[in-house]
């Protein structure tokens, strides 16, 4: 991130923290004077269009407030390209939403920012958060303080089209297992004419899940710790291991030339419109496949291992309180939270969503696992690995920049990752200064 990008990125961070400062101290008569018995209040909540969750939401809010006829909840919901802009630019004005859903990557930016409060405790103990949802959640929690907790969360398996595995001579039923394989069979699926990509092998797209497979999945397993163990520290080159992770990783494409960036659209078109034969995706692509190709000939598996490490990715949007909540807004909030996180409603959010329930009750239960090839997502929990992260949109950049080095200037991979840790470094000290 260079000077001038950190320097907006920061003013844009005190002027939410002053904002916010504001908002709070304007709300402390309606703190003082909770909401007179019968009287009916009115909190907004937000989220990013996805239309699964948009039908969804509807739906709960009307039995919400069917159950609760005091509260009324105005849900509110944006483009995803443009979701984070809004949501920083309403913030900081204190005209946002009482509840916000964000990428659990986006939290520590908006809680630095003074944007959130702390759950209350008294309604969402430390202990039970950690008792009863996924390990995952463990890293939002801020300096001993939770902001924030899912409904769902999301773990990373490996799709493969069991018809093209078929036309290649591979068995269909026989997903490949390790990175050997993965790339033995990406190639044979590869199909080609005049030059041109017709079938990808395995898809690759960096701005889908491809830097989530990078770090930390392929960096693990390669050997490298992708982190330090206070997140302080970037360690993707602090090793050759680090390194050859990054080489496997562009040498799909400039060695392998299984895939190719923005092929078909993206990597999730190419595979839902059968032009791929493997691809890494989350647990919600399910909803969007059972709805675009409802007879794609597809199976799941879990991400193939490397040097004996099986590991997955986990992920998920997280629901916070922001500092527009006081008084009865804020009990309102609290009750709204508390029914989104229940159990009931996380059965139906993976039902509608493909996402797993975030609390660990659920892993096990007969009713989820009858949901199609939820089952392999479920199973990775328990070695679904998150990562830290400042700010995602701009870690993230920083990794796919270092690939696109690579493979459109034929950059050095390693001069490429040291480039990209050191871009990542600056937000990290600039947030922990």
């Amino acid at each position: 991130m260079n000077k001038k990008v950190l320097s907006i990125l920061l003013t844009g961070i005190m002027t939410v923290s002053l904002a916010f400062t504001g908002c709070s101290n304007s709300k402390s008569k309606e703190a003082n004077n909770p909401k007179k018995e019968n009287e009916q209040v009115t909190i907004e909540y937000w989220q990013y269009f996805y239309e699964p969750k948009v039908k969804l939401m509807d739906k709960l809010i009307e039995d919400f407030q069917n159950k609760n006829p005091n509260i009324k909840v105005v849900q509110k919901h944006f483009p995803y390209d443009a979701y984070q802009q809004k949501v920083t630019a309403a913030v900081s004005t204190g005209t946002g939403p009482d509840i916000i859903n964000l990428y659990y990557g986006w939290l520590p930016k908006f809680v630095k920012a003074n944007a959130l409060q702390q759950l209350p405790e008294k309604d969402f103990p430390a202990d039970m958060i950690e008792k009863e949802f996924a390990p995952m959640v463990k890293v939002n929690k801020l300096d001993g303080k939770y902001y924030a907790v899912p409904t769902a969360v999301r773990t990373m398996a490996l799709f493969w089209n069991k018809d093209i595995f078929k036309a290649n001579g591979l068995d269909p039923e026989t997903p490949p297992k390790d990175l050997k394989e993965l790339v033995e069979m990406a190639k044979k699926c590869t199909l080609r004419k005049d030059g041109n990509l017709e079938i990808e092998g395995l898809t690759f797209q960096p701005t889908g899940q491809l830097h989530s497979w990078f770090r930390p999945i392929l960096l693990t397993q390669f050997g490298q710790q992708p982190i330090s163990d206070d997140n302080k520290k970037v360690l993707w080159n602090a090793s050759e291991n680090g390194y050859k992770a990054f080489e496997f990783l562009v040498d799909l494409v400039r060695k392998e030339k299984v895939g190719e960036n923005n092929f078909f659209t993206d990597d999730s078109t190419a595979f839902i419109n059968g032009k791929a034969a493997l691809h890494i995706d989350g647990s919600y692509r399910l909803s969007g496949i059972a709805k675009q190709a409802p007879n794609l000939n597809y199976g799941v598996a879990p991400l193939p291992e490397h040097n004996g490490k099986q590991i997955s990715f986990g992920s998920f949007w997280t629901n916070g309180i922001t500092r527009n909540a006081q008084g009865a807004k804020l009990e309102a909030s609290v009750k709204f939270l508390q029914y989104l996180t229940s159990a009931e409603v996380m059965k139906e959010w993976t039902k509608e969503t493909g996402e797993i329930g975030a609390r660990v009750s659920l892993v096990n239960d007969p009713e989820m696992l009858k949901v199609p090839n939820l089952e392999v997502f479920i199973k990775q929990l328990p070695v679904a690995e998150s990562y830290f992260y400042v700010d995602e949109g701009a870690d993230r950049k920083a990794l796919i920049d270092a690939i696109d080095q690579v493979l459109l200037n034929n950059q050095d991979p390693k001069k490429a990752l040291d480039d990209a840790v050191v871009q990542v470094q600056k937000i990290l000290d600039e947030y922990w200064k």
